[in-house]
């Protein structure tokens, strides 16, 4: 199958085939010939499926296709979590609608008031497409110049991580401005009995599409260091130091965390940068178009870049901790060895995640790798069982005594 059986615009296969797009993945074999029949969706999928395309594409072939019912009106509104996401979702719709004349507009928060009147201006003088964050949509709802009769088309993208940040009631309070008469897709990589309340509530009829969620790509060369905590810090100077990967990110579970490990790796002399909410928004902008052009080398990061960002060129990936939630790990590690390229994913595993990790291994289906430790550096033995981690569980030999050139975070 590819895009032309689709039943797309030419002008839409134009942009696809500028962009070297030509097969269809699953979700858009799907989804795409579903929301040109006018269906309600809820769709299963994770980062890295395709699924942006999969409602963008049919949603401007739409909204190309006739003249808007009322001048000056919003035709779609799309949700997502985060502010990045809503800039990738507004890059990838100005890319594939090249040759369309299509309007859009991301709104987020974190600007100032000359950005909020520039959003005002724009949503006031009708734009197409609108992707926004929950709390900035509602402020410009909440002062009641945002046209919403004419929208046909509500997109919830990420709607279990909206849960997971608390916009729910957000999304309830959004709803009530939006038009009973349209359609509604909604897409999540994880399908909690909270999403489908909220699809029984908000869908009618939906068609149901499940992508079950991938393994890590074969190109992933996927690798565990099992260290005690106050460790983690020396074993990654030594991985950065000896390894020659020139794009790498570094998750970790929080911000403080993402704060206090780029504060360490920069007074290392390690071209470092972190990314976190506290940023101001020129300032997430400034350090990802770095990343992008190669001028930085390492990207610090929490989960935000795991689901919000799409950089395929990604050599390294390191966990500096276990991801609570099996699917982050999935998530985290399609961050490389994307378009069928090569990738290494590191994850250190402390004492205390070892059942965690053990999670994650059983989600994959195989057992990940336990790598030797660097000299002077002994960490515990690897127990996926244990329920006390660390304890009486012996050593690994690696070496001599040492906790490390880092110590805590």
């Amino acid at each position: 199958m590819d895009f032309h059986s689709l039943g797309l615009s030419s002008d839409l296969l134009n942009g696809l085939e500028h962009m070297n797009i030509r097969v269809p993945t699953p979700i858009q074999q799907q989804a795409i010939p579903a929301v040109l029949d006018h269906r309600d969706l809820i769709a299963c999928a994770q980062t890295g499926t395709g699924k942006t395309a999969a409602f963008l594409l049919p949603l401007i072939d739409v909204i190309t296709g006739y003249r808007p019912k009322e001048e000056g009106s919003i035709r779609a509104l799309i949700v997502v979590p985060t502010r990045e996401l809503a800039l990738q979702i507004d890059q990838q719709l100005q890319a594939i609608a090249y040759f369309t004349p299509i309007t859009s507009i991301p709104l987020y928060g974190g600007s100032d008031g000359s950005t909020f009147d520039q959003q005002k201006q724009a949503l006031t003088g009708g734009v197409e497409v609108v992707i926004a964050t929950p709390g900035k949509l509602l402020s410009h709802l909440n002062l009641g110049y945002v046209p919403v009769k004419g929208i046909e088309f509500l997109v919830l993208d990420e709607a279990d991580r909206m849960m997971d940040m608390g916009f729910i009631d957000d999304i309830n309070r959004i709803i009530t401005f939006l038009p009973k008469e349209r359609q509604t897709l909604m897409f999540s990589a994880t399908m909690p009995p909270a999403i489908r309340d909220l699809a029984k509530r908000i869908l009618h009829d939906p068609m149901e599409i499940s992508i079950a969620l991938s393994k890590p790509a074969e190109g992933v060369d996927q690798q565990a260091y099992v260290v005690y905590d106050m460790q983690k810090a020396a074993c990654l100077e030594h991985i950065l130091n000896t390894n020659d990967a020139t794009s790498i990110v570094i998750f970790a579970g929080r911000k403080i965390e993402v704060k206090n490990l780029n504060r360490h790796l920069q007074k290392k002399g390690f071209n470092a940068r972190g990314m976190h909410s506290d940023l101001e928004q020129s300032e997430r902008e400034e350090v990802m178009l770095a990343f992008r052009n190669r001028k930085l080398r390492m990207l610090v990061a929490t989960d935000v870049v795991s689901r919000g960002i799409d950089i395929d060129d990604i050599d390294l990936v390191i966990n500096y901790d276990v991801p609570r939630d099996p699917e982050d790990y999935v998530h985290r590690v399609g961050r490389t060895a994307r378009a069928a390229k090569k990738g290494t994913a590191i994850t250190f595993v402390n004492e205390k995640e070892m059942r965690e990790f053990g999670r994650i291994e059983s989600l994959i289906g195989y057992e990940v790798k336990k790598m030797p430790l660097p000299d002077g550096i002994r960490g515990p033995v690897y127990d996926p069982k244990a329920r006390v981690a660390g304890k009486a569980n012996g050593h690994r030999r690696s070496g001599g005594r040492g906790q490390g050139a880092g110590g805590r975070r």
